[in-house]
């Protein structure tokens, strides 16, 4: 018979591992409680919630939230995940993403890894076996500025888009702002053209030139023509290059240059919920099955 002070042995704990989809250490506390008892462990997991949060893991989580947050020069953009709108706007939900964003601003983790320690983890999976649905945290960044730069904070729609600006040269939080509030509204992929990807760009040539065939446009026009379209592009791509919204005269470089001459934007990170992910219908009969199950 085992007691606190004995371990079970690593191939009980895989044993139970591959028949519950539950976590390793999950399985190892359960079977040092259960003494050993395979059966008695499973039912543990099962009145924990853990299986039940194992379950989910291979479920597609597209809402949910993102959330920006600074304190003194520190700042943190996070988004986490869950399957439906719905639970987004649970109050646990909604205190889980408050939580995790003082955690990764006071802790500072450089990797996703540093940042699903064991206690997050725990979290996570606690509300997914509460909620009933999956709860992850997707991405972050966390971001440090001196005493003399600014952060612009801004977060729209409850949360589907969140943007952290970070300028050097000034400490105007609020004109920081406003440059946070026109990323959210027009979608920048890039802060200059230095940070697009040599490939995206030879692409657009590519697919430009080929139009410009298309539609019998003289071989030597070309390059002039291809340059103009380029820098439309480039125009609608990257931040310094884009209209601003308050004022369409102007671009992003020429209201920062207005502002003084050394003010620059040093980080942006815009965060939209759900980019990039491939959503999939579900069948609803086979989801509530499943959920019985």
């Amino acid at each position: 018979m085992l007691n606190k002070y004995m371990s079970v042995s690593a191939s009980d704990v895989a044993k139970l591992r591959a028949s519950t989809g539950a976590g390793m250490m999950d399985c190892k506390k359960a079977l040092e409680e259960a003494e050993g008892d395979m059966e008695k462990a499973g039912e543990l997991l099962r009145k924990k919630g853990i299986i039940k949060a194992a379950k989910r893991t291979d479920k597609i989580a597209a809402e949910g939230t993102t959330q920006v947050k600074a304190d003194g020069n520190i700042a943190v953009v996070l988004e986490v995940n869950s399957e439906t709108d719905f639970v987004a706007k649970n109050e646990d939900f909604k205190k889980l993403v408050d939580e995790l964003a003082d955690y990764l601003l006071e802790n500072k983790p450089a990797t996703m890894e540093d940042a699903l320690s064991s206690a997050i983890q725990e979290k996570l999976d606690n509300i997914t076996a509460k909620i009933g649905e999956k709860i992850a945290l997707r991405r972050f960044a966390v971001v440090e500025k001196k005493d003399g730069d600014a952060f612009g904070v801004y977060s729209h729609m409850g949360g589907k888009i969140s943007v952290l600006i970070h300028l050097i040269g000034t400490t105007d939080d609020e004109f920081a702002r406003w440059i946070a509030m026109h990323a959210a509204a027009a979608n920048p992929k890039y802060v200059d053209r230095s940070e697009v990807p040599s490939e995206t760009i030879e692409k657009e040539k590519e697919i430009y030139a080929e139009q410009l065939k298309q539609q019998g446009k003289p071989e030597a026009a070309i390059p002039n023509i291809l340059k103009g379209k380029l820098d439309k592009f480039y125009s609608e791509i990257c931040l310094l290059e884009q209209p601003f919204i308050k004022d369409e005269e102007k671009t992003i470089t020429k209201i920062l240059a207005d502002k003084g001459a050394d003010v620059k934007i040093a980080k942006m990170v815009r965060y939209e919920l759900g980019d990039g992910i491939e959503k999939k219908g579900n069948d609803f009969a086979a989801e509530v099955e499943s959920q019985l199950s």
